[in-house]
């Protein structure tokens, strides 16, 4: 199977050509060729294998389907199956291309391949790096021994053992890999066109991604149909007397009648059905609450119970991502890009992995390290092993752990790490040395005690519990969800005095609470990861992608750190949910990936798998419930042909709200083409962008239908004649100077000023903005004329060919003669040598050790630590943006890198090429006549 499989390729990747006769005829000659997928891992194997190999990266992938129309080869352009890369017609076929900007990567490889005397593929061990092996093995054609070296943990030893134990080229993982991203490209470039057509242009589709996306619109819905409940209770100060120190308790029954809590209730406010509660009322539970004061309560139940907890595994990527957001605050992105960083550098293994296996060498010195920093009693007399892989585990990696026979103390990595790095390696590290630590023992007691108002008054029982740590074990080293393990340590003893049934105790103080049962809590990226892993949706190598995806999409945006999802994922996941159920149902997206891992062992195979989910059952055969097979008898290429012409735009489109209680009417969100809006009848209202579904009821809706448009007569140019008007539009509130002409001219428009509201806005201020650039003066000496624009740059001074910025936009319609002379007797400085002062001061830097303060700028407000500048995203409330937050964006702006610049020598030589480009094409296009090619598809990239 794989051999038939990996043959039916259609290479189009203009392999390097003139072999040198050496090469020809294999004579060996050179030094060995270490090709890896990082330059950072190049250049660290390289330090580790000397001076006898030579190491070189192949920047990740060298070549994949065609991304774009103008990447297919000409003399497939024609073919009906060439926009989704895939021949579906012959065997599911790939069309692979090397991709532009990979070509002098190629050329270069090729030519170090020409002189090697053997090449090793030393791609990370997954299926993506055996299919990157492969991709370079196909396009450079190695005429000498290729040998597959595989390693999990960059260190000395590792790597020597990698290149004397090398292996084959797995060629089931290969064809698995590329099943699964043929499965991709046919889903993405086949639902994402009907998303377009039906909701908005540039959204897109993805296996895995419209999953994750609809699992944060449902949470969403439930915020929506929430309804609270509000249930009381008493918490006491409970005095046992003989200088005991007091201790809290809750009432958990009156008058022998349990009393209702939070979980009694459900999402309609409403007692839950079954439950037999007493729902204690405010005016009770106050007068409960006084009446009780000073009054005895009788022990009436103590249980004491030994208390014992093991420690958690060594981390998998889902489980670090987690940790790393609950502790570090770190996004999903940001865990892998450290974590990538960090194993690159040998301090960790490899950070890809579903095992939570640890190897022998592992085991022996994370037990060492315990016994030696925690002491022999906190290590137990053998090995703890977690053998348990998460739902379609894959390679047979170990778990995630520093490298090494030795592991390096955090202490001992702060001479080389800092910041991000030295923060997520001592996470690993504490976990790994805590796996193999002995278990937390202690015990806990439950109280319950009873006590009466007075006379003819019902009973109250109290409930009180502690806790008390006898043996700390792994705690001492780390305890999950916390930063610091001796403070969480004492923070989970509660002590309790030693009470005995029968003995009375005194309230002293005694509070009536009141609580409101809360909604389901939106999904954090941490808790996002979470409930993929446990539906076996996708593989936790690539969530942070996937999260990366649907923020970048414009399916969710983030409110501090919960995922909120826009009314457009609301009528994305209506429609797929409604017309393509198979695609969005969890159980189905899981069934898939153990489906490719089927393919994988051996077990299934591709073709026949591919051409079920694509083409359907074959008549008279019913569909295999497998996960291809569920999809439908008639495939997914004929489901979307049928449900397209069947989908309703308008209704897909629109997402109701409620009714309006005074007009009957209907208030339903419609998802436009630039965006969502409210409308109510034949009335219509933006919805603000930072407007979470959830908070968009009824009175809200109502609220932004009255409030005015901002589309207003503001008066009558007194020149003209023609009516000044205050629009608003798509980059804000702006006037313009008569309605559209009828000669077709364009209305002249201006912004208005930061300083200006649309609500205060008159006529003056209106015609002042219009008759922009101002004439401020003439200059006594030399005659020239001093002018006021309003530029893309900001406000500022003109005369002649010399400009001077203004501070305040303002200062455009009011500045001077006198101001503006004094202005250009100045010497020029650039805008932003001297910045205003900082909006708000919010501590130090964690990473960096520098300030970090908060900023307006000209594209909004942001943060920077004085080297690093990183823009505030959509529902980052600069009054309110913590340290933490403003940490993270620095940190992920960080990692993404400088950003490219390109000359304007370059710019103006990429237009002149397309310019010619595109007279080429019209000159083709013309002497084809009537023989075109068609349109081809733009890109569906949620693969």
């Amino acid at each position: 199977m794989p051999t038939a499989r990996s043959a039916a390729r259609i290479d189009r990747s203009s392999s390097p050509r003139g072999r040198s006769a050496r090469a020809a005829t294999g004579q060996a000659a050179g030094k060995p060729l270490v090709i890896v997928e990082s330059p950072a891992k190049a250049r660290t194997i390289a330090a580790m294998l000397g001076p006898d190999f030579v190491v070189e990266s192949s920047v990740g992938h060298i070549r994949d389907l065609p991304r774009r129309a103008e990447e297919i080869p000409k003399a497939y352009k024609a073919e009906s199956w060439a926009r989704l890369g895939v021949d579906v017609e012959n065997g599911f076929k790939p069309l692979y291309v090397v991709a532009p900007e990979k070509r002098q990567v190629v050329e270069k490889l090729a030519r170090l391949v020409e002189e090697a005397s053997e090449v090793y593929l030393a791609t990370d061990e997954d299926r993506e790096g055996e299919s990157i092996a492969w991709h370079l093995m196909e396009v450079l054609h190695p005429r000498v021994p290729v040998k597959r070296m595989v390693f999990h943990e960059i260190t000395p030893q590792a790597i020597q053992r990698a290149v004397q134990e090398w292996r084959e080229l797995d060629r089931r993982l290969v064809d698995a890999q590329e099943a699964r991203r043929i499965l991709d490209r046919l889903y993405g470039y086949e639902v994402s066109p009907v998303l377009w057509k039906k909701v908005m242009p540039r959204l897109s589709a993805g296996r895995v991604q419209s999953v994750a996306t609809r699992m944060i619109v449902e949470r969403e819905r439930a915020r929506m149909r929430f309804q609270a409940a509000e249930w009381w209770d008493l918490q006491a100060s409970l005095d046992p007397g003989e200088g005991e120190p007091r201790f809290e308790a809750q009432s958990v029954a009156v008058d022998g009648q349990a009393l209702a809590s939070g979980r009694d209730f459900g999402p309609e406010g409403t007692l839950a059905q079954g439950a037999r509660v007493r729902v204690l009322e405010g005016p009770e539970a106050r007068s409960l609450a006084e009446a009780l004061v000073g009054r005895p309560f009788e022990v009436t139940q103590v249980q004491e119970r030994p208390l014992r907890r093991s420690p958690a595994p060594p981390f998998i990527t889902s489980t670090l991502q987690q940790e790393a957001a609950r502790k570090l605050r770190f996004s999903a992105q940001r865990t892998m890009a450290v974590a990538q960083r960090l194993y690159e550098q040998g301090w960790i293994t490899y950070m890809r992995t579903d095992s939570t296996t640890l190897s022998d060498e592992a085991l022996a010195a994370a037990r060492a390290q315990a016994a030696e920093l925690y002491g022999p009693d906190h290590v137990p007399p053998a090995p703890r092993r977690y053998e348990k892989k998460v739902k379609n585990a894959q390679e047979a990696h170990e778990a995630i752990r520093p490298a090494g026979e030795r592991f390096r103390t955090p202490e001992e990595a702060a001479a080389s790490l800092s910041g991000d790095e030295l923060r997520l390696y001592e996470l690993i590290w504490k976990r790994t040395v805590a796996s193999q630590m002995a278990d937390a023992t202690g015990t806990t007691a439950q109280v319950r005690l009873v006590g009466t108002p007075e006379a003819g008054r019902p009973a109250v029982e109290l409930a009180a519990s502690g806790s008390v740590i006898t043996f700390p074990g792994f705690l001492r080293a780390y305890v999950e969800g916390s930063d610091d393990p001796e403070a969480d340590l004492a923070e989970r003893e509660v002590r309790l005095p030693r009470l005995a049934v029968g003995d009375v105790v005194r309230a002293e103080a005694v509070e009536a609470r009141s609580h409101l049962t809360q909604p389901p809590a939106r999904f954090t990226e941490a808790s996002l990861v979470k409930a993929l892993e446990e539906q076996g949706v996708g593989r936790p190598s690539t969530y942070a992608s996937i999260i990366a995806t649907i923020l970048d999409r414009g399916y969710v945006w983030k409110k501090g750190s919960a995922l909120v999802p826009t009314f457009t994922a609301f009528a994305v996941v209506g429609l797929l949910e409604r017309y393509f159920a198979d695609l969005v149902d969890y159980g189905f997206t899981a069934a898939m990936e153990d489906d490719l891992d089927g393919i994988a062992s051996g077990e299934r195979e591709a073709l026949p798998w591919l051409t079920r989910f694509y083409f359907g059952a074959p008549k008279g055969q019913a569909a295999e419930e497998d996960g291809a097979g569920r999809i439908s008898a008639l495939g997914l290429r004929r489901l979307v042909a049928e449900h397209l012409a069947a989908i309703d735009a308008r209704e897909i489109n629109s997402i109701p709200i409620g009714e309006d209680p005074e007009s009957g009417e209907p208030i339903v969100v419609r998802v436009g083409r630039y965006g969502p809006y409210l409308q109510r009848g034949e009335e219509r209202a933006s919805v603000p962008e930072d407007l979470p579904p959830d908070e968009l009821t009824v009175e809200r809706a109502r609220e932004l239908l009255a409030a005015p448009s901002g589309d207003r007569v503001l008066g009558e140019d007194p020149e003209s004649g023609k009516p000044v008007l205050l629009r608003s539009g798509r980059f804000g509130p702006y006037v313009q100077l008569g309605g559209a002409e009828e000669s077709g001219e364009k209305p002249k428009t201006a912004s208005l000023l930061a300083s200006m509201r649309p609500e205060t806005l008159t006529l003056e201020d209106a015609l002042a903005l219009l008759a922009l650039p101002r004439l401020v003066g003439v200059d006594p000496a030399s005659g020239e004329e001093i002018w006021a624009h309003n530029g893309r740059f900001g406000p500022y001074l003109k005369r002649g060919s010399e400009t001077r910025s203004l501070e305040r936009d303002d200062q455009l319609l009011g500045i001077g003669l006198e101001e503006a002379l004094a202005l250009f007797a100045q010497p020029k400085t650039r805008r932003g040598r001297q910045p205003a002062a900082p909006l708000r001061e919010l501590g130090e830097d964690p990473e960096t050790g520098q300030p970090i303060v908060l900023r307006s700028g000209r594209f909004g407000p942001y943060v920077t630590d004085g080297t690093t500048n990183a823009s505030l995203r959509r529902g980052d409330d600069p009054e309110t943006v913590t340290l933490e937050r403003a940490a993270e964006l620095l940190a992920e702006r960080r990692a993404a890198g400088p950003p490219a610049r390109r000359s304007t020598r370059a710019t103006k030589a990429a237009k002149a090429t397309k310019a010619t480009k595109v007279t080429k094409a019209a000159k083709t296009t013309r002497a084809a006549g009537s023989r075109g090619t068609g349109s081809t598809r733009r890109r569906a990239s949620g693969e």
